[in-house]
């Protein structure tokens, strides 16, 4: 495996791309089939990162053919959007422009967030073609994920909304009703919006499960392809629940709640499908 680490802002060495290729050598270097990539958005509320997020997820999903990476984004103060917005593009852009680098198949990139890393995924992959989601120098479309993996995701900065994520991304504990809806991603679903995986456990005391009904409805209502699983057990921040992201809770780790990476990666393959028979 090969890893590397991408800056994404020279100027700021935390804004970051680290990536997991498998390499083509040897006896594997029959290989000459295109992977599909994933980039992995921790959470942490955008006021820090949890690795437990990061690698483990990155890895889980090199088994089922794909290569990985992991963004670093812009935290705290620096977070307000549309910041990581931009730094999100950054990364899709880059990996685009390295397919045959990465070997990847430029039309099979998906982001998987977590927590505030799913709210920066669901907006990418609902704000992509907005002025607010380019950056200088960027061709139309190059920041275009096919789909977004969305684990229990902060959504709304609404009536339910994770409130320090909503003051880091609006910039101030008293946003006005306007920049409340511009990253509501549950207002922001429109034709344009890829298709979405989510879940989340109906016990999450930290992200209220409205966030994910909402974004949900939004995404039915749009005629978006949506797959949703609501596990009725488990705290918020389970990764993907095995012994290798154990948190302080030992309801963290849940076979059956694991079940989700398993199911995300039979989604994409659907995906795959579906876009070959049109």
């Amino acid at each position: 495996m090969t890893c590397e680490t991408v800056y994404l802002r020279p100027e700021d060495k935390n804004v970051r791309l680290e990536t997991y290729i498998c390499r083509r050598e040897g006896d594997m270097y029959w290989e000459d089939r295109k992977r599909d990539a994933v980039i992995v958005i921790p959470g942490g509320a955008y006021s820090f990162l949890a690795e437990r997020e990061a690698e483990p997820c990155a890895k889980s999903f090199i088994g089922a053919g794909f290569n990985a990476f992991v963004l670093y984004y812009s935290l705290n103060e620096r977070a307000k959007f549309p910041r990581p917005l931009q730094e999100i593009s950054m990364a899709i852009s880059h990996i685009r422009a390295n397919a045959d680098k990465y070997n990847i198949d430029p039309d099979r990139i998906f982001v998987c967030g977590f927590s505030a890393g799913g709210h920066l995924a669901g907006a990418i992959g609902t704000l992509w073609n907005r002025p607010c989601a380019a950056f200088e120098g960027m061709e139309p479309g190059q920041n275009r994920p096919c789909g977004m993996i969305l684990c229990y995701p902060v959504i709304t900065l609404g009536e339910y909304a994770h409130q320090l994520s909503r003051n880091i991304i609006t910039g101030t504990q008293d946003p006005t009703q306007e920049q409340i809806d511009e990253y509501s991603l549950e207002k922001q679903v429109g034709p344009d919006t890829v298709p979405a995986f989510i879940w989340q456990t109906q016990e999450d005391n930290c992200v209220d499960i409205r966030n994910t009904l909402m974004m949900v409805n939004a995404l039915v209502e749009a005629g978006i392809p949506t797959e949703y699983h609501m596990f009725p057990f488990g705290p918020h921040g389970m990764s993907i629940a095995t012994e290798d992201t154990r948190g302080w809770d030992p309801a963290t780790v849940d076979p059956h709640v694991a079940n989700w990476v398993h199911l995300a990666i039979e989604w994409s393959e659907k995906l795959k499908h579906r876009n070959s028979e049109k």
